[in-house]
C-alpha cells in the first residue's frame, strides 16, 4: 500500500462533469489500496470571478479579505468533489487549510507554507477515508486565512506529499505531460518521459506554466517523486525526478516570458556599492529583479544598469526609484514593457560546446534583435521585442530538436 497525492487543477473540475471524472481517478487509485490525499484548485475561472465581484465592490480591497473571499473557490471544489465521491459509495472528508493545520507566514495574498500539522489528515487516513484538501491557502498565526499566490495548488499538494511521506505526487492538468515547449505554439513540440528537477525549476521559472516553481523546489528539497499527468486521458506523464536518462539532446526544453518589463538607470556614479542600493531598495520593496546588465560609459566615468522586473511591479519599482532619485544619483531613467524572454534549459547547456551559438544562429536566421543575454550552467535566456517572441521559439524549438 502507497501513499499518494494527487492534485487536480482549476480546468480538470470546472464543471459537473469533470468534477465526475476526477472522482473517478481518485477513486481507481483508492480502491488499488492506496491512502489517497487530494489538493484541489477552485473551479475553471472561479477566481477570477471573485475578483471581479471584489473590483465591483472596493476596488482597493484590504490584501486579508481578498484572502477570505479567495479561499472560498476552492472549499467548492472539494466539497462538490467529495459529494462525488459519496455517491460511489466511497468513504471521504472535505478539509478547508484551517481544519488541517496549513501554517503560513502572515503575507496576505503570497504566503509561505511554514508547518503541516499531520494529526487530523493521519486520523482521517486510518480510518480508511480519502482526504480532499483545499490547495491555494493555510492559516497565519492568528489564524486568518491566507492565500500561497500563483501555482499555491501545486505548492500545497507537494508540501503535504513532504508532510506525510508520500510515495508519489500526482498532479493532473489539462496536458498530458511537460513538453518541449507549448505544444499550442508549436505542434511538433516532443512529450518528455522524464526531466530533472533543476530543469524542470528552470522551465517553470522562465514561463513554462504546467508546473509552478515554488512546488518544483519543494519537490527537489524533499526528495518527492513527482508525476504531470492528464486528467482527461488514461496515459503516462512526465516524470520529475534528481537524474534522468541521458538524451541526444542536452536540451530539455525552450521557455518564454511576457510578463516582465525592462527598466534602465543611466548616468550613475561609477564607484563601490551604488548597484547595492539600488537592488537592496527594490529587495526591501518586494519586487524581484531577474537579468540585470552593467555597461560603463567613457563620460565622467558613468555606468548603466539594466535589469528586468515583472510586468505588474514596473509601476511600483519605476515610483521607488524616482522617489530616491537624489540618493541613487541617476540621470535617467527608461522602461520598456514591449519586450519578452526566451530560453532554452538543459542540464549542462553551457559545458556543452556550440549550444549559444546554435541559439544565436537560430535567432539570426529568423531575423529576430537581441536586446539582451543572461546565462547559467542550465539556461540560456535573451530578451526580445515582444511582437518576435512566438517566432523566436518556433525557431530555437526548430534549431534544436528537428534535426
Amino acid at each position: 500500500m502507497s501513499l499518494i497525492v494527487q492534485k487536480f487543477g482549476g480546468s480538470s473540475v470546472r464543471d459537473a462533469q469533470r468534477i465526475k471524472n476526477v472522482a473517478g481517478i481518485i477513486a481507481e487509485t483508492y480502491l488499488e489500496g492506496n491512502d489517497v490525499i487530494v489538493v484541489l484548485s477552485a473551479q475553471g475561472d472561479t477566481t477570477d470571478d471573485l475578483i471581479e465581484k471584489a473590483q465591483e465592490i472596493n476596488p482597493k480591497a484590504s490584501r486579508r479579505e481578498m484572502d477570505m473571499l479567495l479561499s472560498t473557490g476552492e472549499q467548492i471544489s472539494v466539497a462538490l468533489c467529495a459529494m462525488a465521491l459519496e455517491s460511489m459509495g466511497l468513504p471521504c472528508v472535505s478539509l478547508a487549510a484551517w481544519q488541517v493545520g496549513i501554517k503560513t507566514t502572515g503575507a496576505h495574498s503570497q504566503a509561505r507554507i511554514r508547518k503541516i500539522d499531520s494529526e487530523r489528515i493521519r486520523s482521517e487516513l486510518d480510518q480508511k477515508r480519502i482526504v480532499l484538501v483545499t490547495g491555494f491557502q493555510g492559516i497565519n498565526r492568528q489564524g486568518d486565512v491566507t492565500t500561497l499566490g500563483r501555482g499555491g495548488s501545486d505548492t500545497s499538494a507537494v508540501a503535504l506529499a513532504a508532510a506525510f511521506h508520500a510515495d508519489l505526487c500526482q498532479i493532473y492538468t489539462d496536458v498530458d505531460g511537460v513538453y518541449t515547449t507549448d505544444p499550442r505554439l508549436v505542434p511538433n513540440a516532443r512529450k518528455l518521459d522524464e526531466i530533472t528537477y533543476d530543469e524542470m525549476l528552470e522551465l517553470a521559472s522562465l514561463g513554462a506554466q504546467v508546473l509552478h516553481n515554488r512546488s518544483v523546489e519543494l519537490a527537489k528539497k524533499y526528495h518527492i517523486n513527482m508525476e504531470v499527468v492528464s486528467s482527461l486521458e488514461r496515459k503516462p506523464g512526465t516524470k520529475i525526478k534528481e537524474v534522468v536518462k541521458m538524451e541526444k539532446t542536452s536540451i530539455a526544453g525552450v521557455a518564454k516570458d511576457t510578463s516582465i518589463a525592462t527598466i534602465a538607470l543611466k548616468g550613475l556614479e561609477h564607484a563601490p556599492g551604488v548597484a547595492f542600493q539600488v537592488f537592496n531598495m527594490l529587495s526591501k520593496n518586494g519586487i524581484n529583479v531577474d537579468i540585470i546588465l552593467q555597461s560603463f560609459g567613457n563620460v565622467d566615468d558613468a555606468k548603466e544598469i539594466s535589469f528586468t522586473v515583472s510586468r505588474k511591479d514596473l509601476d511600483d519599482a519605476v515610483k521607488l526609484l524616482t522617489e530616491n532619485r537624489q540618493q541613487l544619483r541617476f540621470k535617467e531613467l527608461e522602461t520598456d514593457d514591449k519586450i519578452g524572454k526566451v530560453s532554452i534549459v538543459g542540464a549542462g547547456l553551457l559545458s556543452n560546446h556550440g549550444m549559444a551559438a546554435k541559439m544565436f544562429e537560430a535567432l539570426y536566421n529568423a531575423g529576430i534583435n537581441i536586446q539582451m543575454i543572461n546565462t547559467s550552467e542550465i539556461k540560456l535566456s535573451v530578451l526580445v521585442h515582444e511582437d518576435d517572441v512566438n517566432k523566436a521559439v518556433k525557431a530555437v524549438h526548430a534549431r534544436f530538436f528537428d534535426e
